[in-house]
């Protein structure tokens, strides 16, 4: 009974104001998923199938949707045999075969009834993929590499037919020169043509019966080469460059391929990067922190003179304008430097520099509870927290 019908929206799991195609590719999922040919024998999943049918043939035709949208399930009662079950529903109007052509193509390994094409015109050849190591700085200035590669070219003996010279390869007897084949299926729909690639001549259109003794009828001899890779200022690590038809050489007369050339930046000891950015640490004195002076910054372009500000705190942060990583697509416009300057405790001391530090310390007035020794001198004992809490209760 038309009551006891799930909403059509529900079954597809989309909502009342879906377009085509969200309609359209929700019930290309449950098709898939739950059609009779993945399912053998699993009456739940004929059952879901069917009712994922029926919804998309509302839902994909504009004025059933319309009534559907109006009426509900009561639009088709008495008419187009809604009501009577999925057996009886009228599905004219309803575009199945591109759905079903590529489900078939997936699910029988070649491409759908609409989707399959000849590979017998001209095509282009794979492309090559290798990786290369280059240092930071060659990162941010660009560098020329050269890479040692075997590539493919189209044999001198048979002139890339693969052919023994003399003959020359003849139509394919399997599938009369197209490059594809024709199979049906049988489906819920009823039958189904899915065109697949010839297995005998792989697409081509050709056999060769006397094969090229040079290449062995492949039509392609190999040979190492030296290729020149230019690496652009500014490349990060992990992106590639392509060097255009560098690659595998083409099919019936196609261009090859490219050459994708991945690069892996070495890690520096001082400098990280960061987009356009450098990040570096600079270890200043106690001494140049609190007076303040020169000190001298590491960077691509060589060390830099920064002069640091009487009273600069540790992990200060100072910018070096223009001295960061070129733009790929404007090598002219660079990124900055960013330096965070770190005051280093002195680990070793000797008499006399601990003598001046405690005077300094006497003289900036750090030294809130002095104390004294035995030999008359003042330990320069600072006050901790507890003491300070003792001395506030006190009072």
């Amino acid at each position: 009974m038309a009551e006891s019908k799930r909403d059509y929206y529900e079954v597809l799991g989309v909502g009342r104001d879906a377009d085509d195609a969200a309609i359209k590719k929700a019930y290309r999922a449950l098709a898939k998923k739950y059609h009779p040919d993945m399912n053998p024998g699993d009456a739940d999943a004929e059952k879901k199938f069917k009712e994922a049918s029926e919804a998309y043939a509302v839902l994909s035709d504009p004025d059933k949707r319309r009534q559907y949208d109006q009426f509900g399930h009561a639009a088709f009662e008495g008419g187009a045999g809604g009501a009577g079950g999925f057996g009886g529903f009228d599905f004219n109007g309803a575009d199945f075969s591109d759905i079903f052509g590529d489900i078939f193509g997936d699910l029988f390994g070649g491409g759908g009834r609409r989707g399959g094409r000849a590979n017998n015109g001209p095509m282009k050849g794979s492309n090559i993929r290798k990786s290369i190591r280059i240092t930071f700085e060659e990162a941010v200035f660009g560098c020329e590499k050269e890479l040692d590669l075997v590539l493919k070219d189209p044999c001198s003996t048979c002139n890339g037919t693969g052919a023994k010279p003399g003959t020359s390869p003849e139509t394919c007897p399997k599938c009369g020169g197209k490059g594809q084949v024709v199979y049906t299926s049988q489906s819920f729909f009823g039958t189904v043509q899915n065109v697949q690639t010839c297995p005998n001549c792989g697409g081509s259109g050709k056999v060769i019966k006397e094969k090229c003794t040079s290449c062995s009828g492949t039509g392609f001899t190999s040979s190492r080469k030296k290729i020149q890779v230019s690496i652009p200022a500014g490349i990060d690590n992990g992106q590639s460059v392509r060097i255009r038809e560098k690659g595998e050489p083409g099919a019936n007369g196609g261009p090859r391929g490219d050459l994708l050339v991945e690069v892996n930046v070495s890690r520096h000891p001082i400098f990280q990067r960061q987009d356009m950015h450098i990040f570096s640490t600079v270890p200043i004195s106690f001494a140049q922190a609190a007076l303040g002076g020169d000190v001298r910054v590491p960077t691509v372009d060589g060390d830099v003179i920064y002069t640091v500000k009487p009273g600069t705190k540790t992990d200060t942060k100072v910018r070096l304008k223009g001295k960061g990583v070129p733009s790929l697509r404007n090598a002219q416009v660079r990124g900055d430097h960013y330096v965070t300057l770190v005051i280093q405790t002195p680990e070793k001391l000797s008499a006399e520099a601990k003598e001046a530090l405690r005077k300094f310390d006497l003289l900036a007035g750090n030294t809130l509870n002095q104390e004294t020794s035995e030999d008359g001198k003042g330990k320069g004992k600072k006050k901790g927290f507890m003491d300070k809490m003792k001395e506030a209760f006190e009072e």
